[in-house]
This record gives structure tokens, sequence and C-alpha cells, in this order.
């Protein structure tokens, strides 16, 4: 389990299964706020080295679910998970599962780019130094690994001891991914990465996610249709459907598939009404 002593694969280690193999699988999830349920009966899965998109209309739960995935909702007053998030078999909320090793396994890009009030090089190192990381050397070559892994390194290595907040907002996010790295997660979750961004940053983004995922596996919140279809290998769609008790509505996946057949060949009519521009 995901305890003090380390996780338990069951049949070896991460990097020896086979990519067929799902990374998650989500059985029949719903999350409640303070008693309202947010998002209903999704299901799905995700397999390694691959990318996900949820897509679909604000307020849909797409980031709910996403922040399922390494128990970020853990941090918000009275949200309550239903169901199962497996991670490799475990289940994600067991009691036994140490949700600081989940998110160290698991980890996460919001959508505005949020470097800390340090330098680009204390910015990246941060993560390994809380999991006890000291020696210069070993940091100096996690901070230039992370940082050429977000394909950030040529752009900054003369100025690592410079404010993070200098550089520009495209920067910031390759930055914030190169942080994400550096405490050597297997899944990267992506909260709109490139909402905040201008056409040639998001480009940027765009090609180094295609680039890592040989490495991580990425799953990204999108209201963008046509970067879901550009970057991702299965979509989920998800749409809000009005709660019979209330006007309120409640986040539910209405189709989920790869994503060439899902956006050329939908099999729900509301998947091909929202991909088509008809609603949301």
């Amino acid at each position: 389990m995901f305890g003090s002593e380390g996780f338990a694969l069951g049949g070896g280690p991460v990097n020896e299964r086979t990519e067929a193999e799902p990374v998650f699988t989500v059985k029949d999830l719903s999350v409640l706020y303070s008693g309202f349920r947010a998002v209903r009966d999704v299901s799905f899965y995700i397999r390694q080295h691959e990318i996900t998109a949820f897509i679909g209309p604000s307020g849909c739960g797409k980031t709910t679910v996403l922040r399922c995935l390494n128990r970020m909702n853990d941090f918000i007053s009275g949200a309550k998970v239903e169901g199962r998030v497996e991670y490799h078999g475990v289940d994600l909320y067991d009691d036994s599962v140490n949700a600081t090793e989940v998110r160290h396994r698991i980890g996460m890009v919001f959508q505005k780019p949020n470097p800390f009030p340090k330098s680009i090089y204390d910015n990246v190192a941060y993560g390994p130094r809380i999991t006890g990381i000291t020696k210069k050397v070993d940091l100096d070559t996690i901070v230039e690994r992370s940082l050429q892994r977000a394909a950030l390194w040529d752009e900054v290595k003369h100025r690592l001891g410079s404010s993070a907040l200098g550089l520009s907002g495209g920067q910031q996010q390759r930055l914030c991914i190169a942080r994400a790295i550096a405490v050597d997660p297997e899944v990267i979750l992506m909260d709109e990465p490139c909402s905040a961004l201008d056409p040639i940053a998001t480009a940027r983004i765009e090609d180094l996610m295609q680039e890592i995922k040989q490495e991580y596996t990425i799953v990204i919140v999108t209201h963008n249709m046509q970067q879901a279809a550009r970057v991702s290998d299965q979509t989920a769609f998800f749409t809000a459907e009005v709660n019979e008790d209330s006007d309120r509505r409640t986040g539910v996946l209405v189709e989920f598939g790869r994503t060439q057949k899902l956006f050329s060949m939908p099999e729900n009519p509301r998947t091909e009404a929202y991909i088509t521009g008809r609603f949301g």
C-alpha cells in the first residue's frame, strides 16, 4: 500500500508492466460537496504513457474528477468521494493509503502558472528537498534534468538564481511542469494548463506533452476541443444534468474512448452535439 515504507504493486515494478495495463481504473465514482452530488456514476480507465483528455462544458465535473486521481479533494471541506479510484489495482481511498505518497507519485499542474516566489533553481529543487535530497550535486542534477525534460533548460540555464516570477507566462507554466517532474512522478495531471497562455506558448506546452508522454502518463482537463483532438490518445466527454430533486446540476460521463473515434464517429448524440458546437 501507499504507506510510509512504500507501495507494493504486486507483480513487479511499474516500469516492468505492459503499456496495455491501466494505470487508473475508476469505477462508479461519485463526489459530494456538503451533501450535494457534484459528480455521479463515473467509470473509465487511463493507460500508461498515454494522454487522456477530459472535455465538456463548464460545471460538468471535469476538474472534480481530475482532483480525485491524486486526492486533491481531500483539501476541500465537506468533500466526500464514493466508488473506487484504483491506481495499479490499489484503491487510493483505502484507509491504509498515504495521501502524501499518492501526490508524490501523481503530480499536478494547475490552470494558472503558480511558481513560488523563489529562484528558478529553488522552484525545481523544492520538492526533492522536501523528500530528503540535500546534496548540492544531486539537486543540480535533478534541476538540470527536470528543466531539460520541460524544454526550458536552454532558456534559463544562465539565470537559475533569478526569480521565477520574471519568466513569461509560458515559461512559468513549463517551470511548473519541471517542478512536478522533479519528484519523479509516474503521472502528471494538468488542469487547463494552457488557458492563460497565448497560442505560441500553448503550442510549446502541447509539443512538450507529446514528448514527455514517453516517460509519464498525462491526464489533461481542457475546454479546447481542438487541443484535445491534437494531443490526446483518449478522451472523456462530460456534461451536466439537472437533478430531479433540485435545479442544481450534476456532472456525468457521457462517452469515453479513443480520441480519433470519439471526434469522428461519436456513439452518443450528446457527444456529437457538443463537438459540432450545437451546445456547450
